[in-house]
């Protein structure tokens, strides 16, 4: 944990805040914190900045909060990732979110089994906490919104194009003559495919949305290891 993370309820109108649960286990336990050491801190959706443990007993941690920084930039690609196995979603999660990105949706493909659709690690509050945890990780304050798309056609179809607007897109494609850009600076989509990739259909659907393939070098990746490659061609903060 790199920063600790509040909300904006549970800072009281003087500044200060009592941390109790995983965060207070952490201060006390992991970190050893005593009276009058200084923490990094940030408000969720907002800025970041410092505080000062001004009480500490077995229950709970008393801090007092000054935020006067910011939040990190966020990243330019907006990741568009064929639902990956249940294994795989949390750390996808958690990889995204540290390398700073806005947006994550997560869509259909012929070759993502019906079943994955159904695994907790979709509820909301999962979801959640695994965000979270890439936040503390990296120290940034910026949830990223997750959206799921479960019909592939309607998506492309229906919300693709205005989802790019003048955007860049590509297709993360192994067949593809093209080589995905290795210094992406311009706001971008990136569409990463599941296990053994996007069918040919699918491949033209989304080119006729504007995106165009590019493939990431002649090794075979797994889509955990395909994500951080596309989001480490740029990265900010």
């Amino acid at each position: 944990m790199n920063i600790v993370l509040l909300s904006d309820d549970e800072v009281d109108d003087h500044g200060g805040a009592t941390l109790e649960g995983r965060r207070f286990n952490h201060l006390s336990r992991v970190l050893k914190v005593v009276p009058n050491q200084e923490i990094r801190v940030g408000i969720i959706d907002s800025g970041r900045g410092t505080a000062i443990v001004s009480e500490i007993n077995d229950h709970h941690v008393r801090i007092q909060i000054d935020i006067r920084e910011p939040p990190l930039p966020a990243h330019p690609v907006i990741p568009i990732i064929a639902l990956p196995r249940p294994k795989m979603l949390r750390r996808i999660f958690r990889q995204c979110t540290e390398f700073g990105v806005e947006e994550i949706h997560l869509i259909n493909s012929y070759r993502v089994e019906k079943s994955f659709w159904q695994t907790p690690l979709l509820r909301p509050e999962k979801i959640r906490s695994a965000l979270l945890e890439g936040l503390e990780r990296s120290g940034a304050t910026k949830l990223p919104r997750v959206h799921l798309h479960q019909r592939f056609r309607p998506f492309v179809e229906d919300e693709f194009g205005a989802l790019r607007g003048s955007k860049h897109a590509w297709i993360a494609h192994p067949s593809s003559a093209l080589t995905l850009p290795t210094d992406i600076t311009e706001p971008s989509l990136i569409c990463i495919g599941p296990e053994g990739g996007f069918i040919p259909f699918e491949v033209e659907l989304l080119a006729t949305q504007g995106a165009q393939a590019a493939h990431l070098g002649t090794r075979i990746l797994s889509v955990d290891t395909a994500v951080t490659c596309v989001l480490g061609r740029t990265l900010v903060g």
